[in-house]
């Protein structure tokens, strides 16, 4: 049984892992409401990523202002919310989880190899992050010992079943 202080559940990870998929199966199966964080970014930040400019932090912080206040607000709308965001670097989960303590928000890493996820990017059509940008992401990329992780190399509905085996156990 999953805690129930747990309100929110960050998926997270590189580009092509699998988040939205993932995010959206998981909060299905929990009852609960799933966004996904790239819905949030303005504009010029995806221009930026389609031309394939790696965003700065600068423009960042706005959309994780944003990310921030959806979760709070998501508080009084559903008993679980997940959330697909990167969230690579822990400055970034830090302005994700603000004051929220570990049972409150887990963050949930979509771990695979370059080729995998390569591989995804390749065969994925029409989405404004370019295959180019995954280099960055992998060296951005800085998972911290909260965060729970969890292999890419299954099926959407056995990560599902993983990351609750894991949530339960946390």
């Amino acid at each position: 049984m999953l805690n129930p202080d747990l309100k929110t559940i960050i998926v997270m990870g590189v580009s092509g892992c699998g988040k939205s998929r993932v995010g959206s199966l998981l909060a299905a199966k929990l009852d609960g409401v799933f966004e996904d964080g790239d819905d949030f970014h303005p504009p010029s930040n995806k221009a930026k990523m389609s031309a394939g400019t790696p965003l700065t932090d600068d423009d960042r912080w706005p959309w994780y202002a944003t990310l921030r206040q959806r979760i709070e607000d998501m508080r009084h709308l559903t008993p679980i919310y997940v959330l697909a965001c990167s969230a690579l670097k822990p400055i970034y989960r830090d302005k994700l989880r603000a004051h929220d303590a570990d049972p409150t928000l887990r963050f949930v890493l979509l771990d695979g190899t370059h080729e995998l996820i390569a591989s995804r990017l390749a065969a994925r059509k029409g989405h404004f992050m370019p295959p180019s940008l995954l280099e960055s992401q992998l060296a951005t990329l800085d998972p911290t010992p909260d965060v729970i992780r969890v292999s890419i190399d299954q099926t959407p509905e056995q990560i599902v079943t993983d990351i609750l085996q894991k949530l339960e156990s946390a």
